[in-house]
């Protein structure tokens, strides 16, 4: 079975984190690769005293544009997907869900 991967990141670390999903197995659909989908929105957070926020300021609530993208892989590959995700993704705590596509 497959599964989409949703994330969020910054603009600029957009191409280096899907790079790392491809190459962990993400992103075929049939005989295509790098398959994923992103679009814009704002993200918003407030870094508690034991956070090292990569953006903004801790003890204050941040705005931040970030793109959501969307992206699937075998469910085979998921503990390789999520650790590439977590190794390129700038964030300390990288927001990101998981579906189960049917």
């Amino acid at each position: 079975m497959n599964r989409k991967l949703v994330v969020f990141v910054p603009p600029d670390a957009l191409e280096h984190v899907r790079d790392a999903l491809f190459t962990a197995g993400a992103g075929r659909i049939g005989d295509y690769e790098r398959c994923s989908w992103y679009t814009e929105g704002t993200g918003t957070f407030f870094g508690s005293e034991g956070t090292d926020p990569s953006v903004g300021e801790k003890g204050r609530e941040e705005r931040v544009l970030e793109l959501r993208l969307e992206t699937v892989y075998p469910e085979e590959r998921q503990d390789a997907v999520i650790a590439a995700l977590r190794l390129a993704h700038p964030y300390e705590e990288p927001a990101f869900d998981v579906y189960p596509l049917l």
